[in-house]
């Protein structure tokens, strides 16, 4: 028996009669926000760059899907073993150019474009390209995907130089309709600046998603280390005008530099992500 098949059996001996009463109680809805939260555990542990912590988050995550799939099988929908299988046959399908010997090969056969164009064939004709963006996704996520998505139709800027543009336009709007003092309107507006602004992360090949967690995990070390600083000072933080603030984030920065040139260093941002 391998370890997928025991943890298999494992999961159906939970829900059994003779199983764990909460496991038993769960349904696919109450599994959402754990499996969401997995989720994000998963990510916090690749950006760690911990394969300790990334091994154990795997299955916490892999648990979630196998508890999920054990309901539906109890249910009569499908098991795991369906799972497995479809999820292969997607990707020997979306994947010709690897598993079929009778494809002719086109340069483009691994970008983006080229997986769009084999999901589009599988889509109802009546489908909407947006129907395969979740709209649970995180926001910026979200227009992160919408924005590749409409690319490969060619609906974007040609260059760079265009999105910053686009970026200028928004930002003005976003000043008139501060100007106007239109609460909906400038979250209309606020949003479309967002929106542009994970454009650009595209054309810079960056996932706004990521870059945005990086920057809140250098922000909240570096005002960790304020703190820090303050106490050692014998300041209160409360009581310290701007200028004084300013002056410990600078030395915060500069203790930060000192982490980066530390390879060994676990106490680096990118390890509190």
């Amino acid at each position: 028996m391998t370890p997928f098949d025991a943890l298999v059996e494992i999961v159906a001996k939970l829900r059994s009669e003779k199983g764990c009463p909460w496991d038993r109680e769960q349904s696919p809805k109450t599994m959402r926000p754990y499996l969401l939260e997995e989720t994000h555990e998963v990510i916090e542990a690749i950006e760690s760059e911990n394969p300790s912590a990334l091994k154990q988050e795997l299955g916490d995550l892999l648990f979630q899907i196998v508890l999920i799939s054990q309901m539906q099988s109890e249910a009569g929908h499908f098991d795991m073993e369906d799972v497995c299988h479809a999820i292969g046959e997607k990707m020997i399908r979306r994947h010709p150019h690897v598993f079929d010997p009778e494809h002719i090969p086109l340069d483009d056969e691994g970008s983006v474009g080229a997986w769009e164009a084999r999901k589009a064939k599988e889509r109802n004709a009546e489908a909407s390209m947006m129907d395969g963006v979740p709209a649970a996704l995180p926001a910026l996520l979200r227009a992160h995907r919408v924005g590749e998505k409409v690319s490969k139709l060619g609906f974007d800027w040609p260059t760079i130089q265009g999105v910053h543009a686009k970026i200028a336009e928004e930002m003005a709007e976003l000043d008139q309709a501060i100007a106007n003092n239109d609460p909906e309107e400038i979250e209309a507006e606020f949003g479309d600046v967002l929106m542009s602004v994970a454009s650009l992360g595209r054309f810079l090949g960056q996932d706004p998603e990521s870059a945005l967690r990086g920057a809140n995990a250098r922000f909240a070390w570096r005002f960790k280390q304020v703190e820090g600083l303050a106490r050692k000072g014998g300041h209160d933080l409360h009581a310290m005008d701007l200028p004084g603030l300013e002056a410990l984030w600078d030395q915060a920065k500069k203790l930060e530099a000192l982490e980066k040139a530390s390879p060994n260093s676990t106490s680096h941002p990118k390890n509190e992500a």
